[in-house]
């Protein structure tokens, strides 16, 4: 008699993907306009949440801007970074800086990307 074997179920664990903080960096070379039309254009905040990001970033260094999966968190990085001048500070040679930081440490995963 031969005995008929069964394969074991193949068990897959799909690990979610780590939400990403874009993270906003204060300076002295940019005013709270900028901040605001830069959260609006960029991210699409009404004024009032854009003003909280430029009170958050000016009262405690940085500030939170959007928490998304990973790609588009470099992205917004990078279109903050490229956003340009503030042309109401003379002194204002470029752009804010930003990074993006993992929103969830569980160990595997807490490296920081970014240009500060």
């Amino acid at each position: 008699m031969t005995q008929t074997q069964t394969k074991p179920e193949a068990t897959t664990s799909t690990k979610k993907p780590v939400p990403w903080h874009v993270v906003l960096l204060d300076d002295d070379d940019h005013t709270y306009e900028y901040v605001i039309h830069m959260m609006q254009r960029l991210f699409g905040h009404p004024i009032e949440k854009a003003y909280e990001i430029a009170r958050t970033v000016d009262r405690d260094g940085r500030a939170v801007c959007m928490t998304t999966h990973k790609e588009l968190a470099e992205l917004k990085r990078d279109q903050i970074l490229a956003f340009g001048r503030d042309p109401l500070i003379a002194r204002c040679k470029g752009a804010m800086s930003a990074i993006i930081e993992p929103a969830e440490f569980d160990g595997d995963d807490n490296e920081a990307d970014g240009d500060a």
